[in-house]
């Protein structure tokens, strides 16, 4: 399904926002090799995250007409007894929804695991007897499913938690994770200076309260929080959440291009 999410989100954009039936089916049809008719994809990928709406035009893509500052936002974050979804498995999820700058709900939980390197337990402070009848892997992942909702998911260094996610969402049946992703550390080097960007350096240097880091929690809850300091210097030209997640993404020549034309045109 990714193919179908990059696809439509490049239409969506190509188009202001907006997908006519046929645009719509002709994106879907030709990126998705299931089986199922454009209506049932429809509802696949408002299952999976994708923020798509019927309009009276067609489609809509909600991001681009949703002000970012109104947007909600799944700020996630887990642990892992190794690196690769492959042979490794998620043991702790954390994750804070924030809206409007604030923290609007909150998910946290172990997961069950039948093995855990020592090494990980130095690390995060997790130990065995944590995971001993914690959820399955299958009701962690539905309950974040559930929780995320279409939210725009974060996370810092977000390629790593929503590689890992999505394939372990694959992995139990789940889908894949369709929700738009912005990445915190791509988003703070476009909004502030730091001497780096790592989320125990960042945790320092911002003055954030005491945390426990490599806690999944409480990495997620200091990422929002890294989130919401880049939201006080945005551009003024992003005001839209799709803006946002472009602004996240962009060249130093697309920001200045962008600014020039803001500032020719306020004249």
């Amino acid at each position: 399904m990714q193919k179908v999410f990059d696809a439509l989100t490049l239409a969506f954009r190509k188009h202001e926002g907006r997908l006519s039936p046929e645009q719509y089916e002709a994106v879907v049809m030709e990126h998705t090799t299931l089986l199922e008719d454009s209506d049932t994809i429809f509802l696949l990928l408002q299952a999976s995250g994708y923020p798509i709406e019927e309009s009276e035009e067609g489609y809509r893509l909600r991001t681009c007409f949703t002000p970012y500052n109104e947007q909600k936002y799944c700020v996630v974050d887990i642990e892992t007894n190794g690196s690769k979804p492959g042979t490794s498995q998620v043991i702790e999820i954390g994750a804070v929804m924030v809206q409007g700058e604030k923290i609007i709900g909150r998910y946290e939980t172990f997961v069950e695991c039948a093995f855990l390197p020592e090494y990980i337990t130095k690390i995060t402070g997790i130990e065995p007897e944590d995971l001993k009848g914690a959820p399955s892997r299958r009701e962690a992942l539905t309950g974040l499913r559930h929780f995320m909702e279409d939210a725009i998911f974060v996370a810092h260094n977000a390629n790593f938690d929503y590689g890992f996610l999505s394939a372990s969402f694959e992995r139990f049946g789940l889908g894949g994770i369709g929700n738009p992703v912005l990445c915190t550390i791509d988003l703070a080097k476009r909004t502030f200076e730091s001497e780096r960007y790592g989320l125990a350096y960042l945790i320092e240097s911002l003055g954030m309260e005491e945390t426990s880091h490599h806690r999944a929690y409480s990495d997620a809850l200091c990422a929002s929080k890294v989130m919401m300091k880049s939201f006080e210097t945005l551009p003024e030209y992003v005001r839209t959440t799709d803006e946002l997640l472009q602004f996240a993404k962009s060249s130093k020549k697309t920001r200045r291009m962008k600014n020039e034309k803001l500032i020719v045109n306020s004249e």
